[in-house]
Parts: structure tokens; sequence; C-alpha cells
């Protein structure tokens, strides 16, 4: 997950330098302490349980995959840390002790495939994503709500791959076969990490188009583009809640510091920096608002919190510890950036979906009912920790 993570490192080393200048938080300068998961998911829990208990650290800003993010939720709930996680995931989870800057299926997910249905007439879905938890949730949510919007379930092909997976040319194919009887064909991507590049160059190998066979990507971004020929990619699309291309004060001020820091104009910002931007504002301001790093304190001030994003607008944190985030479709450029074909008013992030029947009656409301899983038909909480 080097691909991805390492700009999230950056840019979380680049706002700590940026706070230390303005006069670090509570006349202290802050401190980073960096450690690496290795991709490897009992890595990402030992080392978290370190910052914990060894280097004393008073947040943790962290991770890309929601296996890595499970991972580590036993021992940051066990001793009370806070995390801010800033990559889309599932949902169906809502811990006390995690602060959701990433989109929920319904800030990313359902939005992209409304946008399929309404404004390409895609009739046949193929939902290809990497074999864990956020691929298999996020797209047995979305075979749901296809059910439920009329498409047939023989026009919806699901397939997992692992992590790294680069012989694409047969899945490929299935796809193409899909749409044999005359159906337009979209793929719905979950693929994560370097599988990527492999699946985008057999998409190119085989001749196939976003005229031809449209992909939605949803763990693509300006970073995972950057190491690809995109020219042929030109019209695909990726589902966020921001892009680079964004024209604001705003992000031209973050691109504009982000490649002083890394004294590269050629190094892309995208979705998740922008979603560690905003958690690590609003960290501050609650610091500063508690006036100390003690988490309880911290998380109190948390709620009701805005803080500006980089597309203009203001971000929110809700009580079920998830944002208010606009949706954006951008189709790919030639240069590898995208053009925002679609924005939406701010969303407030839903931890529970409503299109499966067992998380229907479910909320999250931690100031209010004290509970990140509570079903409103028997007006109980389900249970305070989280499902690993």
């Amino acid at each position: 997950m080097a691909i991805s993570e390492t700009t999230l490192r950056d840019v979380m080393l680049m706002l700590i330098e940026q706070q230390n200048a303005a006069g670090g938080l509570l006349g202290q300068e802050l401190v980073p302490v960096v450690v690496d998961g290795a991709s490897d998911w009992p890595t990402f829990a030992e080392r978290t349980r370190e910052l914990l208990t060894v280097d004393e650290v008073d947040v943790i800003f962290c991770c890309w995959t929601s296996t890595s993010r499970k991972a580590i939720l036993p021992v940051v709930e066990e001793l009370g840390g806070i995390v801010f996680y800033p990559v889309q995931y599932e949902g169906e989870e809502s811990s006390l002790n995690v602060f959701y800057t990433g989109a929920a299926p319904n800030q990313q997910a359902i939005p992209a495939v409304d946008y399929f249905i309404e404004e390409l007439g895609v009739e046949s879905f193929a939902l290809l994503g990497t074999d864990y938890v956020y691929p298999r949730t996020t797209n047995r949510i979305l075979e749901q709500y296809l059910l439920d919007a009329g498409i047939p379930q023989e026009n919806i092909f699901v397939n997992y791959t692992p992590f790294g997976h680069s012989d694409w040319s047969s899945i490929v194919s299935d796809v193409v076969a899909l749409g044999a009887t005359g159906e337009q064909v979209g793929v719905i991507s979950t693929i994560n990490g370097d599988a990527n590049v492999g699946f985008y160059n057999e998409l190119i190998a085989q001749g196939v188009t976003a005229d031809d066979i449209p992909v939605v990507a949803f763990s693509v971004g300006e970073e995972e583009l950057s190491g690809l020929d995109t020219e042929p990619l030109v019209g695909h699309l990726a589902a966020w809640n921001y892009f680079m291309s964004a024209d604001t004060p705003e992000n031209e001020a973050f691109i504009a510091a982000w490649h002083e820091f890394t004294g590269d104009d050629t190094r892309v910002t995208n979705d998740p920096m922008e979603a560690h931007y905003i958690g690590f504002q609003m960290w501050v301001a609650a610091v500063e608002a508690a006036g100390t790093t003690e988490p309880d304190a911290v998380r109190a001030a948390m709620y009701g919190l805005q803080v500006p994003n980089l597309t203009g607008g203001m971000a929110e944190m809700l009580p079920n510890h998830h944002l208010t985030k606009p949706v954006l479709i951008g189709e790919i450029r030639a240069d590898g950036q995208f053009d925002i074909v679609s924005q939406t008013d701010p969303v407030p992030g839903d931890a529970w979906t409503d299109f499966l029947e067992d998380s229907a009656v479910l909320v999250s409301d931690w100031p209010g009912l004290g509970c990140g899983m509570y079903n409103t038909e028997t007006e109980t909480c389900v249970q305070l920790q989280s499902n690993y």
C-alpha cells in the first residue's frame, strides 16, 4: 500500500510543520512519530500499541485500508486513543475512538451508481474489488441498492482479487462479455493499491475505452494515476469528495504549500490528503477549545466543529463521528488530473446504510445516546465496542 500511504505520511508532516511554524499547540511544539505498518495487518496493531504505550502519542492519523483500521481498533478502544481515518470506507462501523474523515458509502458509492444510471444509462454492472472488507461490504450494499433500483441479478457481475493482483486478462474479458446482448456496461471499481495499474493496462490492451465501458473508481486518484499513461484512460471516472483540480483559493494555497514542502512541483494532491487536512484542523481546534490533549475532552469538543474544506465549503463533525462532505465525480484527463463533472452540496456521512436490512434500523449518536450502534426499533444500544 506504499503507493497510497506515503503521501498521507508526507502531508501530515507538512501540516505539523505548518502548525509548529504558527506557534505550536497549547504552547508546545508538535512532535511527529512515524511508524510503518509494512502492509501487514498484525504489524499495524503492534505499532499502534507501541504508539499509545511507549511513545504516548496524543492522537493517531492513520491507515489506508479498512483491514488496517480494523486491526488497530481493539488496541485503540482498549487504550482509549483517538484515531483520524482519512480514506473512504464501507461504513457499518462507528467507534467512540475513531473519527471517520473519509467518505461513507452514501458519500461516494451510492452517488456514483446514481450517476452511472441517470447520466450514462448503465444497465449492467461489474463490481470489481480487492478481496478485503471494504470492497466486500461496499459491494454488498451496492448489489442490494442495484436490485432495489430494478437492475436484474443477472446484470450484476461481482469479482474479487488479492492485493497486488496483476493478471486481469480473463476478468476484463468477462466484463466485456457482460454487454454481449447490447446492454450498456459499467464498472464500479473498489480495486485498491498497485493492482489498479494492471487493471487499467489490461483495459488498454483489450481496447476498452470509456465510451465502451466506463469505469468509476473509488480508490484511484491523482497519486495512483501519476504512474500510468492516462491518454487511453480519458473519460473514465472517479468518485471522491475532493480533486486537485478544484478551483478555490483554499485549494490553490494548499497545493502551493505542498509543492513548497516537497520541493517538487509535480507532486499531486488527492482526496485522502484533504481528509487529513480537515481532520488535523479539527483536532487542533478541539485541543485549543478543550485546553488539553486528553482524549475525552478533545472528543467532546469535536462535535459540531466546522472547518473549511478545500472545495469551497465547510466540513462539520457529526455526532456519529462522520463529516459532511460534497460528492464529486471526475473524468480522467490526459494529464492525469480530473475534470469535475458533478458536485453536490455537503452530504452528511451515514455510519449505517439504509440499504441493508440489519443496518437500516441502526444509528450512531455518541454525545446524545452514548452509543455508536443504537437500534431504533428496540431503543437499545446493541454494543459499545466495534465489530472487528
